[in-house]
């Protein structure tokens, strides 16, 4: 009995970790962040599908390359900055080049309101 329930634990676990293996979306937290940033920019852009794919992959490597970032410059924030700087720059050509002249307008349009909403009265 006790082997039979030490098998059953097993043949579980095996299951369980082969899918959250081939689970791509899984508990990352960097990919959750993706899909939401993802989601809110293809409502305001009206994306279709394999932009929204493409932009989802985008987001991800921007996130991904922003947390390593802090991580390896933790101790030189000029560096770090910089290095941050030059991401958002290649990220922002990158979704130029993959947008469509009316979504890259309106992409544009929610970055200046973001902008403008998130500033303090300088009165």
């Amino acid at each position: 009995m006790k082997k039979l329930l030490l098998l059953a634990g097993l043949a579980f676990g095996f299951l369980t970790a082969a899918n959250a293996a081939t689970d791509p979306e899984g508990d990352n937290p960097l990919n959750q962040r993706a899909t939401v940033l993802t989601r809110a920019m293809a409502s305001k852009m009206q994306l279709d599908e394999g932009q929204y794919l493409k932009l989802k992959q985008l987001n991800l490597r921007m996130l991904s390359t922003m947390e390593d970032l802090k991580d390896r410059f933790a101790a030189d924030p000029e560096i770090r900055d910089i290095r941050m700087a030059e991401a958002q720059t290649s990220y922002h050509m990158e979704l130029a080049l993959m947008l469509r002249p009316t979504q890259l307008t309106a992409y544009k349009q929610s970055q200046a309101s973001m902008t403008a909403l998130g500033l303090p009265s300088s009165r």
